[in-house]
Parts: C-alpha cells; structure tokens; sequence
C-alpha cells in the first residue's frame, strides 16, 4: 500500500509526500547521508560515490534501505509497492560493464547521484534494475516510485514487461497498482465530482434538494484500494487551499494524506496482520526539509536538512522517527 503526491504550493514552494502504508513492523530513521560517501551495491559489483548530501527516511537491514528522501538539490524520491506488475531486469554477473542496482537501492541511489528529474531519467536508462529478497518480508519486493525537483519536474518510474517506463505525472500522484497509466485513464470516471454545492432541482413538479454540503463530491470512492486512493488524493490535492502561509501549507498537505490513511484493523493481510500507516512524510524540496509524524503520535515534526561538513562521506542517523505521545492535560 501506499500513497503519494507532489505539491506546489501559492508560494512557490514545492512538496512531495507520502504515507509509509505497511503489514510488517518498520523500525524507520531519519538519516542524513552526506557527501563523499561511498557504498557498494547489493551485488558488490560496483561502488557508488554520494555526489550530492540527502535526508531520507530507512531503515538498516544490512545495508540501510531508503523509502523516500530529498537532496540539497531539492531532488525528490518516493517508493511505493507495485504488486503483480513489476518485472526487473535479470541478475547478469558476466557483464561487468553495466551497473546493476536493485529495486531496493534505487532510491538511494538516484539520492546520490541525481540533481534533477531529467538528470535522473538520463541515468536510469543506463542502468540495469534487478530484483533480490530482503530480509523483512523474505521477497523480491514489486516496487515503483515517483520522483519530484525543485524545478516542478514531477515523473514516476515503472518497471513493467513492457521495460523501462519513465512518465510525466501532471497530476501529482501515485498509489499502488495498477499501472500509472490506468489510474489517470480512471480519474475520468470522476470528472462530475466537484467541490462547488449542487443546485435544486426539479424532476417533473418534483424538487430535488441536496441532504446538506459536500453534495459535489457524491461519488468519490471512500475504500481503502489503491484506485480509489489515487482519486481520492488526486481530488483533494487539487482542490485544497495550500495558503500563502508556509506553516498553514505544510498543514494542508497533512490533511490531504489524512484521507487516504489507514488506521490499524481496517485492512488485514491473509497473514492477519494489519496493513496501516506507519509514517506520513513531506519533504519541501524547496528547502531540503522534512516534515514527519507516525502513527502512534501525530504531532508533526521539522528537520531542516544540517550540513555535516566535519562529517564527510559518512551516513549518520538522526534518531528513529517513532516517539512516545504525551497527552497535555
């Protein structure tokens, strides 16, 4: 599960954001990676260098594994699970020349060595993308991501039979599946679905009157499916006043998430765990900062994105994004 969208706000700020919808457990940290850092992909075939310093949300499985993130270019990144349509390229470890990355490390990677969307979709195209099993759920995890700038580049990356599929996302949003492409052919069985009230009418002599507000919105899907999901974010991203208040920006994004959020009970697995949001996070790509809260404590938090220059080419966390609530009497 999972949903995200891609934000410009009324002064000229531009956010993308997610909800971390899972069924296993997740331990997440906020980890600042800085500049000069060097990994080795999963394959050990190929060392990576960080060109740019970037703030993301993971979680260490050995290596660490990165969700969402942004960079001090205002790049972007979000993954989201793309079950029964993600087919990776295969694992080749005779060619030695082509770079190998995982479907887990491309967030982290892109991180790394991408200052643009444009710049990321030239370098995506010169890579190979393959699949392998984590350690969390024991399999090779469908996956597909949207990836925003500061330019207000927003495109999403799909890995399909078809191959390598790079597209714009004019809209600003992307769930689960099916394909990117199906879920804007849907949106237009929603175009009659309007904020603006309905009027009276008359059928026959008969007068027909709306029960109260919000009659415009009759129709808009309320379940918890990924379809449903991306219209219903599409509709409210759209439609939601974002302020020329930075503060009162940042609060609007949150209550768009609101709505496709999941409580814990309400969506259960065949393995009867409960598949809930665990985070919601928004990063203004504008200002490389990070705005997070959890399930468990809903109090939104800041992190402006620090310069580690005594820390060069290091991975550091910032401590784990779960805290307990205090409640204020």
């Amino acid at each position: 599960m999972c949903t995200a969208i891609h934000v410009k706000t009324g002064f000229d700020s531009i956010f993308l954001g997610r909800t971390m919808d899972f069924s296993y457990p997740l331990d997440p940290h906020l980890y600042v990676v800085s500049k000069g850092y060097e990994w080795t992909n999963q394959l050990n075939t190929h060392t990576i260098k960080t060109n740019y310093t970037f703030m993301g949300i993971g979680q260490d499985i050995s290596p660490v594994i990165f969700a969402d993130g942004v960079n001090e270019m205002g790049f972007g990144i979000a993954v989201l699970y793309f079950p029964g349509y993600a087919v990776y390229d295969p694992i080749d470890r005779q060619d030695h020349q082509t770079l190998s990355i995982t479907a887990l490390e491309v967030t982290k990677f892109l991180l790394s060595t991408c200052a643009s969307v444009e710049q990321a979709a030239e370098i995506l195209r010169t890579v190979r993308i393959v699949g392998l099993e984590d350690p969390v759920t024991q399999s090779v995890a469908p996956l597909h991501w949207i990836m925003a700038d500061k330019l207000g580049k927003c495109s999403v990356i799909e890995k399909t039979k078809q191959g390598l599929q790079i597209m714009d996302n004019p809209i600003g949003v992307l769930a689960n599946s099916p394909d990117f492409l199906w879920h804007m052919t849907n949106l237009r069985n929603y175009m009659n679905v309007t904020p603006t009230q309905m009027e009276a009418i008359k059928w026959n002599s008969f007068s027909l009157t709306p029960f109260g507000q919000g009659a415009g919105t009759f129709g808009l899907p309320g379940d918890y499916t990924p379809p449903s999901r991306f219209v219903r974010a599409a509709f409210q991203k759209s439609h939601v006043n974002y302020s020329n208040n930075p503060k009162e920006a940042v609060i609007a994004c949150f209550h768009v998430m609101e709505t496709v959020s999941i409580p814990k009970g309400v969506v259960m697995t065949k393995r009867q765990t409960s598949d809930y949001t665990q985070y919601t996070a928004f990063m203004d790509l504008t200002t490389s900062q990070y705005f997070f809260k959890t399930y468990d404590n809903s109090e939104i938090v800041s992190v402006q994105m620090p310069l580690y220059s005594k820390n060069h080419g290091q991975i550091i966390s910032l401590g784990k994004l779960n805290r307990p609530i205090h409640f204020k009497h």
